[in-house]
């Protein structure tokens, strides 16, 4: 076998290993064994790029032990070899006296300086840069350019891999994030008792952040419910409950806080905001019975939507879950406008507004939208179906249609009417999709209504029924 059949055959040896998991941690291991073993060095080092810090951090290594100092190795780009090597989105080869070279950067717990020679290659996908990789040798060695090229080659296919397995972290996290706020609900719609709500929340977000201590302090000082111990690093995110801070809840952590982390924890600030005020409610025997009520309906709903889901045949995760999360806002902003009137009617015009705003900020969308909004009170039941039918239409127009965007609320002889129209190509056929699907059975079932979907400059889609 000659060089080139060899080094085609650790290509594909090692795209295959690489390929075979979606677990990043397990994948950037993959990636050190797998790249040594190829050309035969001593010791691989992989470095992931973090773009918010505008740094390399090493994620692996194979041949070399970290030493017991607690933070990984990282470098901004243009410092040390590795770093230089991604600056410049080319390879970096020195043959001999690697570590006496004046770009060379050296670690406390990381013993580069016995290598004698070094290849480094940037890991870019696409020329965006995902990270760097380099072999190092003890003793002197000039890699040859068939050598260099496959290490370019074996980078370009890392950086997909490392592209699929940080997709797949993400979802895995953002279902990790949902399964949090899930139990959250539960513990609040259960429990009658402040206590045993707040009590479920800081052991959930515990759980939820990895942290080492939690705590619900109240709006007087006093602390409500403190789990675990203090942490080097801590975040206190307030409880507001209409525009009026109730309490904090104090997080506590060993490791720096992630904006992820930050984001869940507002997240579950509102609903310890939410279990505060309600629970003060029962306590006083108001609203006890409808707040259950309500909450029961609503999980209802959402396991309904996720059968539906789970039905399907060939469904992509992330959109599913992008989608159930829309549904799950719409149906919490019918529920804080119902807690918030106290009583059962809804003002579709206020509702419209809300999820119209929060669907353009989930969806970073910057399309030009006006509307034309009257007057209209809807019985909760009624703006619960609403809300999701006016959820999918909207969602649907930003991500499919023109740049313009009109919303249209009006009643007429007893019947309400709302449209969603854009100007962009309209709609081929009758239309599919789990989307349109929940959308025909609210309008039916839930509403007594009908929904017309026709081209007219662009798609327009309307509903009316009986008010």
């Amino acid at each position: 076998m000659n060089e080139s059949e060899r080094h085609l055959r650790l290509l594909t040896e090692t795209t295959e290993a690489v390929n075979s998991s979606l677990d990043l941690e397990e994948v950037l291991s993959l990636i050190a064994r797998k790249v040594a073993e190829a050309l035969e060095a001593d010791a691989c080092f992989v470095y992931l790029y973090d773009e918010r810090g505008d740094q390399l951090i090493l994620r692996a290594t194979y041949g070399a032990q970290l030493g017991e100092e607690a933070r990984k190795p990282r470098m901004r780009i243009g410092e040390g070899l590795t770093g230089s090597s991604a600056a410049i989105r080319q390879p970096v080869m020195i043959a001999e006296g690697a570590n006496l070279d004046p770009r060379f950067k050296a670690f406390k717990n990381l013993p580069e300086g016995e290598y004698e020679s070094i290849l480094a290659v940037p890991i870019l996908a696409r020329e965006k840069l995902e990270g760097a990789l380099n072999v190092r040798t003890r003793h002197r060695r000039e890699f040859s350019q068939a050598e260099i090229d496959l290490l370019v080659a074996i980078a370009g296919q890392v950086a997909q891999s490392i592209q699929h397995a940080r997709l797949y972290e993400q979802a895995r996290q953002r279902v990790h994030e949902l399964e949090a706020l899930a139990k959250i609900s539960e513990a609040v719609s259960e429990s009658l008792y402040v206590e045993e709500s707040l009590e479920a929340i800081v052991k959930t977000t515990m759980q939820a952040v990895a942290a080492t201590g939690a705590a619900i302090v109240l709006e007087d000082g006093r602390i409500a419910w403190p789990e675990g111990r203090k942490g080097k690093y801590a975040v206190r995110i307030p409880l507001r409950w209409r525009r009026r801070q109730v309490g904090e809840l104090v997080c506590d952590k060993d490791t720096p806080f992630s904006d992820g982390e930050r984001a869940l924890l507002g997240s579950i600030a509102h609903h310890a905001a939410v279990a505060i005020e309600h629970g003060r409610a029962v306590m006083r025997g108001v609203l006890a019975q409808e707040i259950h009520h309500r909450v029961k309906n609503n999980l209802q709903t959402v396991a309904s939507l996720l059968r539906l889901h789970a039905r399907a045949d060939n469904v992509d995760v992330q959109q599913v879950l992008a989608d159930s999360v829309n549904r799950i806002l719409a149906i919490a902003a019918v529920h804080e406008v119902l807690t918030e009137r106290r009583d059962d009617d809804v003002e579709l015009a206020d509702l419209i507004e809300r999820l119209r705003k929060t669907i353009a900020q989930g969806l970073g969308s910057s399309k030009n939208v006006s509307t034309r909004l009257e007057q209209i009170s809807l019985p909760g039941g009624q703006a619960t179906a609403l809300a999701l039918v006016f959820t999918e239409l909207l969602q649907n127009a930003f991500e499919h249609g023109g740049d313009n965007v009109t919303i249209e609320l009006s009643q007429s002889e007893g019947e309400v009417q709302l449209t969603v129209a854009d100007d962009g190509l309209g709609m081929s056929g009758e239309g599919k999709g789990i989307g349109l699907e929940i959308v025909r059975a609210l309008v039916n079932d839930e509403l007594h209504g009908k929904l017309e979907m026709r081209n007219e400059n662009g798609l327009r889609a309307g509903i009316s029924f009986p008010l």
